[in-house]
């Protein structure tokens, strides 16, 4: 498999993903379930899961797939894998808030190398291209046909009045605290993987995580991130956040562009 082969198909499938997930967004009703973990799951979880999935194992049957959806996939282990969250922020796309991502990454040897986000309620998307640069794609985002690509670059911040963007959902004192410690110009939420792809172009400076995420949560926004210049490490030790860790679980992290001066836990 070839980056050029790879980002064509998980592009298309993104947005294909996104269509049969806006048409369940857009229905009068439709059925929550709650996973074994108390997450919710929807038919549109598991509607773009089953087509991304038959997608990839079509194109690239040798390389190792580990889905959120599927189970069975959290248990295996690959020094290259690809990993997808389907539908990621479940909680916005419940609540129709519309911050809610179609996420696929290729991890290789702990690293997420390329990947796709695509938040299909407010037709934004993003993707590292073969030579790795991220962009975003605009105008008709049609599946065969490319729009019009702009090189995406993070903030050359300024650590006396810094952008923040944090978790809509999961915004906690933790995080207050955190985020407390830094000179704040302003400071907004954003749902799923956005705040990844907010700081990939300069529109936060900062994305700091205390909390529980997975790595199908962050690895196509964190591939998305340093293709535009961006880093991820542990919040504990600042140390680079890696992939294929067991269960697939992360600690907490901060995603920031390089010119922050970073704070303490």
């Amino acid at each position: 498999m070839t980056y050029d082969a790879l980002i064509p198909v998980i592009r298309r499938l993104a947005l294909e993903a996104g269509d049969k997930i806006m048409e369940i967004y857009n229905s009068d009703d439709f059925d929550v379930k709650v996973k074994s973990d108390a997450s919710p799951v929807t038919e549109a979880d598991e509607a773009a899961d089953a087509l991304i999935s038959a997608g990839l194992r079509a194109a690239f049957p040798d390389i190792l797939l580990v889905t959120e959806e599927q189970a069975a996939s959290h248990s295996e282990k690959g020094d290259t894998f690809l990993i997808v969250d389907p539908l990621d922020g479940t909680k916005e796309f419940i609540n129709r808030r519309g911050d809610f991502t179609v996420n696929i990454a290729l991890v290789e040897n702990g690293v997420p190398t390329r990947g796709v986000v695509y938040a299909p309620a407010k037709g934004r998307m993003f993707y590292t291209q073969p030579d790795g640069q991220s962009v975003e794609e605009t105008g008709a985002l049609d599946k065969d046909v490319v729009g019009n690509v702009t090189p995406i670059l993070v903030s050359k911040p300024n650590n006396s009045a810094l952008l923040i963007v944090a978790s809509k959902s999961h915004r906690d004192q933790a995080t207050e605290d955190y985020i407390n410690k830094y000179q704040v110009r302003d400071s907004k939420s954003a749902g799923s993987s956005l705040k990844f792809c907010l700081v990939a172009t300069g529109e936060a400076d900062l994305y700091p995580r205390v909390g529980r995420t997975m790595e199908w949560d962050t690895a196509a926004g964190h591939a998305v991130l340093a293709g535009a210049g961006g880093k991820v490490v542990r919040f504990d030790n600042h140390e680079p956040l890696t992939y294929g860790k067991d269960g697939y679980a992360n600690p907490f992290f901060i995603a920031y562009a390089p010119g922050v001066e970073l704070k303490e836990a």
